[in-house]
């Protein structure tokens, strides 16, 4: 697990930008009982993950049209909580970061970390608006 001095301001970079925190697995579960759509990040502490999809994903919330839930979990903090929300992107193998997009709790959109890697933060945030578009 890694240390709460090192992940607290990269958790605090989306709680900031509206993110709600799944701490446990019961308000994993609790929010994709929710109706409309949710927005999941895979937060983590690599490179990638600060570099461009937190950015991207910070862009995308910014579209008129948006889920209607926007949450995050931190992938080797939040272990219990980003182990419940696997089961929810299944058949996908873990991977964070990552960005899961629910209609109704059903994954619609999940972008991976190898379509995050090597691509800049509009690329990821153009990514997810289109999905956006389509399911919110």
């Amino acid at each position: 697990m890694y240390p709460a001095e090192i992940v607290n301001p990269m958790k605090a970079e989306l709680t900031a930008a509206g993110f709600e925190e799944l701490l446990t697995p019961e308000k994993v579960n609790e929010t994709m009982k929710q109706p409309g759509t949710t927005l999941l990040f895979f937060n983590s502490v690599c490179g990638c993950s600060a570099g461009t999809a937190r950015p991207g994903v910070k862009m995308a919330i910014q579209h008129p049209k948006r889920p209607n839930h926007i949450t995050t979990v931190f992938a080797g903090f939040d272990v219990d909580s980003v182990k419940q929300a696997r089961t929810y992107t299944l058949p996908y193998p873990p991977s964070s970061p990552s960005i899961a997009l629910f209609k109704d709790g059903q994954l619609v959109h999940f972008i991976e970390r190898h379509h995050i890697e090597g691509r800049s933060p509009e690329m990821i945030a153009q990514n997810l608006i289109g999905a956006f578009e389509q399911y919110c």
